[in-house]
């Protein structure tokens, strides 16, 4: 189970904290969504989550305006008392007096937004979706060609760092080469970035690592992107039948649960691996798009062979 420190969610977001004298260093936050606890101030607390962070926003904070100071003091009670991680208000709302008094007592920190609350939540499910996603390193590199992020795999040796530099040359982005760390952001989404300790970098046998971001400027880096294509490089086998020459079949490959379109390239000695990729990336893009070249091409056939027997 990954997790998001509080200290960092308070530097991203800016957070005012309202009791300094709570030290949050070593606490997280485990899960990826958030809660606004209209039902538990009214004392409905059947299935509450309690491990997520709160947010009190402007109909929370309305309604507890409404409660005298005794019905008021028992709810907040009620919601500190099952140790919820953390309470943000926003909208720079003001602090009630009682919950000072049971943050301190229980120990949870308070803090406060100037951001409204659909804005603040919005942002804060993005990024903890992003911070807590499940995640798997693997083996390739990745880089932005026509928009499309292209995960380049294959044995080592046969050419992936050399490919993306030509294309980087060719006005393409490196995201990560080596090891690509990829996260499941959403159920149909994927996004590769780079460990920080070789962001950058691309190593080249016999020239060894160089830096992509001071060679070639900061147009042709990128941090993360999201993977829309899967190419797997293999030296050419004679003897195999099997490559696609038309494209009407599509080959996917699973990462994380979730299937990505894969093309199988054939390598050897005359072949333009980073043209081939710049090609696949656009006919990929086209057939998001609603054009398959490759079933146009077979319209045009069976429109041929009807014409012949007609």
């Amino acid at each position: 189970m990954y997790s998001a420190k509080l200290t960092k969610i308070v530097k991203v977001f800016q957070l005012e904290t309202i009791l300094p004298e709570i030290d949050i260093t070593g606490r997280v936050i485990t899960r990826k969504e958030i809660n606004r606890p209209a039902l538990q101030l009214t004392g409905f607390y059947h299935r509450f989550d309690n491990d997520r962070l709160q947010l009190i926003g402007r109909v929370e904070h309305g309604f507890l305006q409404t409660l005298d100071a005794k019905a008021r003091d028992e709810a907040i009670c009620q919601l500190f008392e099952y140790h919820i991680p953390c309470l943000i208000i926003c909208k720079n709302l003001e602090v009630f007096p009682e919950m000072i008094y049971y943050g301190r007592k229980y120990e949870i920190p308070i803090f406060r937004t100037s951001k409204t609350t659909t804005d603040f939540a919005a942002e804060m499910i993005m990024w903890l979706r992003g911070e807590l996603a499940d995640r798997v390193m693997m083996h390739g590199v990745l880089v932005d060609i026509y928009g499309e992020g292209v995960f380049i795999t294959g044995a080592s040796g046969i050419g992936k760092s050399e490919t993306a530099l030509e294309l980087i040359k060719r006005g393409h982005r490196l995201i990560a080469d080596d090891a690509v760390e990829i996260k499941k952001i959403a159920d149909q989404t994927l996004v590769g970035s780079c460990p920080e300790l070789i962001r950058y970098l691309i190593e080249l046998r016999g020239i060894g690592v160089i830096n992509v971001k001071e060679l070639f400027g900061i147009g042709a880096v990128k941090q993360f992107k999201s993977i829309d294509l899967v190419i797997k490089l293999e030296i050419w086998d004679g003897s195999k039948c099997s490559y696609d020459r038309l494209g009407l079949s599509e080959e996917y490959i699973e990462i994380l649960g979730n299937k990505v379109l894969c093309n199988t390239i054939p390598i050897r000695p005359g072949r333009n691996v980073a043209v081939i990729c710049e090609s696949a990336a656009i006919s990929n893009r086209q057939k998001k798009m609603g054009t398959s070249t490759a079933k146009e091409f077979e319209q045009r056939i069976i429109q041929s062979k009807r014409s012949e027997i007609e």
